[in-house]
């Protein structure tokens, strides 16, 4: 008999305990605790939860005054009271645990796993799961330090009933995310497209800096706007357990060529920079010092002196990146049916952990800009890698985006939809000097990350996430509060922005 079929769909916290289903947690890593807390806060009277054995006495005595959390001695226990229960473990071992504690799973009962990575968890489950219980997984598209509110929470009724499906509903409406429906396969599409090269980009950020031996907000130089951004989203990557990202990255086999062909983007562009650069010091060792044209002309722009000169420099490095803006923001990228996702670089000014401070200007600067500006590889790289990939990462936006994927986003599209701002990127990456070490650092740590990727090795992974993340020790409270405020204020503006659009189309009906 179907588990769902004992209790309403309706089922609410407020029912006799005796009339609502036993919810039960296998594993109390960070997401685990998050479950157990939200639905205890909700007030679902019988969730049973387990760790580790060796963890049992320690957890036991964390919920002793929770009286709807029961903390059980192992997962047997937990898998044979439960009626809807949840494999809360990392992707490398769901097939262990899995193994170990399924074939004890409660008859009829609904399973379901919170793993970041779907295709070993459905071959586990379908191999060690009894016949007779229901398949109907989950997952939360944000960490444990972010409200759930608004978030995407994917369903997947991979081997259920629809009444199954409500009942899962019920219990997690006090979350209250917004519902995705896909299929084990549609989630590891998505899961890839948006997040591999997000954490490509974070992750070599931050080993780019940890190499280098400086905290970049410390310098004065990647500070404000846009640096904003990636700063405290880097350190907010770094400030989670590696296993969060290792397990889609290794395990995915999209994450892997999306990892790869960042790697080669970032590699590509640095080279057409350098090239265009040597161009240049070339120039003025022939005696050709003459700096780019400015007067009626955009910075940068592609404009030719008498000798051609500024055209051949910039050419191949512009029509690169042309090329991938127009591929991934053509004219079919928003059709005014969306407001831009970033807030201004002012009000991301609020949350920067540093003070500004001026390089020296490059030549044939005439920017007035509070900002200093630089190549942003790392964006250009990221643009550039979608569409050799032929991502559209706005497909996915409403979908089942993450707040990471959705702000680095925000950030590109803020970059190559305002031709000043990209102008000022093109014209840093070939005439300034002062980031070309901070820049050739990040492709030497994209291309270790894709190398790591590619040995499909959860060892070699972790020690080189912890080195880097050691690195940054003791910097993640203040940047953890000041992260968290910043992707809450711009998540409130991107809804407000999108009811004022709404609002707007409807008047235009």
């Amino acid at each position: 008999m179907a588990i769902s079929s004992l209790f309403s769909s309706n089922v609410r916290p407020e029912d006799p305990a005796e009339e609502q289903p036993v919810i039960g947690l296998i594993g109390m890593g960070a997401m685990g605790k998050m479950y157990a807390s939200l639905l205890a806060k909700a007030g679902w009277k019988r969730i049973h939860v387990c760790d580790l054995p060796s963890k049992y006495e320690e957890l036991k005595k964390q919920y002793s005054n929770v009286s709807n959390i029961t903390v059980m001695k192992d997962g047997h226990a937990v898998a044979r009271s439960s009626d809807f229960m949840m494999y809360s473990v990392e992707a490398e071992f769901i097939n262990r645990v899995v193994a170990e504690y399924g074939p004890s799973t409660k008859i009829g009962a609904i399973v379901a796993g919170q793993t970041s990575v779907k295709a070993p968890e459905k071959e586990a489950f379908e191999k060690y799961l009894p016949e007779d219980t229901e398949i109907l997984s989950c997952h939360s598209l944000h960490g444990p330090t972010v409200s759930p509110l608004g978030q995407p929470l994917i369903l997947i009724k991979h081997r259920a009933r629809d009444s199954s499906l409500h009942l899962v509903e019920q219990l997690f409406k006090s979350f209250g995310s917004r519902y995705v429906y896909l299929s084990y396969e549609e989630h590891d599409l998505v899961t890839a497209n948006t997040q591999a090269v997000t954490h490509a980009a974070f992750l070599s950020m931050g080993t780019a800096w940890a190499s280098a031996k400086v905290y970049p907000w410390e310098q004065g130089l990647y500070v404000g706007g846009m640096e904003t951004v990636k700063v405290n989203l880097a350190l907010r990557i770094y400030s989670n357990l590696w296993h969060v990202y290792a397990g889609l990255a290794i395990l995915n086999p999209k994450a892997r060529e999306q990892i790869d062909q960042y790697a080669k983007s970032v590699t590509e562009i640095y080279k057409l920079m350098v090239e265009a650069g040597n161009k240049t010091e070339t120039e003025k060792v022939n005696g050709d010092s003459r700096e780019p044209l400015t007067n009626g002309h955009r910075r940068g722009s592609v404009v030719a002196d008498r000798n051609g000169n500024e055209v051949e420099r910039e050419r191949k490095l512009r029509e690169r990146v042309e090329w991938a803006k127009n591929k991934v923001f053509g004219e079919h990228y928003n059709d005014g049916k969306r407001a831009p996702i970033l807030l201004s670089q002012e009000i991301l000014d609020k949350f920067s952990l540093g003070q500004r401070s001026s390089p020296p200007p490059s030549p044939g600067s005439s920017s007035t800009s509070n900002y200093t500006p630089n190549s942003h590889l790392s964006l250009l790289a990221m643009v550039d890698c979608w569409a050799h990939l032929s991502i559209n990462p706005f497909d996915h936006l409403s979908l089942a985006a993450t707040p990471l994927f959705r702000l680095f986003l925000g950030v590109a599209e803020h970059l190559f939809l305002q031709p000043s701002l990209l102008d000022s990127a093109i014209h840093s990456a070939i005439y300034d000097t002062w980031h070309r070490s901070d820049d050739l650092e990040f492709v030497v740590a994209a291309r270790g990350w894709s190398q790591c990727v590619s040995f499909g090795s959860f060892e070699v992974y972790r020690k080189r996430f912890e080195e880097t993340r050691a690195f940054f020790e003791g910097r993640f409270e203040e940047a953890g509060k000041l992260g968290s405020d910043m992707i809450k204020e711009v998540m409130k503006s991107e809804v407000e922005n999108q009811n004022q659009v709404k609002v707007n189309g409807g008047n235009q009906s």
